[in-house]
């Protein structure tokens, strides 16, 4: 995650900390830890739209907090057969789900296609996690075995900002995450008190 972008996401973190959302993200954050093997956490978005953002973030947080388990495998729906390796994982993978693994599904519109429901729903008969992050469908919550739904008329954060706090904190313990934002608060708080500091 870039500079910009990490200040943002702490900035984020410092205005939700005392709203229900900010535990919402860290729990399913927790979720996505629970993972068991690299290559285990698969990622899904829908047609239309695939995670691309969040996989590159979630790869980044992997690969930052050596947690290896994080590192994502995007399933695509009509991956080019002349794709990267790792850019041509189809909707197959699913069919492979297993006890142990994690299926996220991030979908960005109001109601999943029925085809992602009957693809969500038998990963879940093999085994996997679902988790799952939309804008409000209930029938893809009701798969999930944990689910963050954004609406965007009254929630307080973006269906983006909802991404970088979730995989922000996937990578970094809560109590880090935590920690290092009241100790922000505490050293902004004792800068305004104790007045610039004039060089010897």
């Amino acid at each position: 995650m870039g500079g910009v972008e990490a200040h943002h996401v702490a900035a984020l973190r410092d205005l939700l900390a005392t709203t229900p959302w900010l535990d919402r993200t860290d729990e399913l954050a927790r979720a996505l830890r629970h993972t068991r093997d690299p290559g285990g956490l698969m990622l899904i978005g829908t047609p239309e739209e695939e995670p691309w953002h969040l996989t590159a973030h979630l790869a980044d947080e992997s690969r930052y907090a050596g947690l290896p388990q994080l590192s994502p495998t995007l399933v695509r729906w009509d991956p080019p057969p002349n794709a990267p390796g790792h850019l041509r994982i189809g909707l197959d993978r699913l069919s492979q789900a297993r006890r142990g693994e994690t299926l996220f599904v991030v979908s960005p519109e109001a109601e999943a296609p029925v085809p992602l429901l009957e693809r969500v729903d038998d990963a879940r008969r093999t085994g996997a996690t679902v988790l799952a992050l939309d804008q409000g469908d209930p029938e893809l919550a009701s798969l999930a075995h944990d689910a963050i739904s954004i609406d965007p008329a009254t929630a307080p954060v973006s269906f983006d900002g909802a991404q970088h706090l979730v995989s922000t904190a996937a990578g970094h313990p809560v109590e880090r995450l935590r920690q290092s934002g009241l100790r922000a608060r505490l050293s902004r708080f004792l800068d305004v008190v104790s007045g610039p500091r004039v060089p010897d």
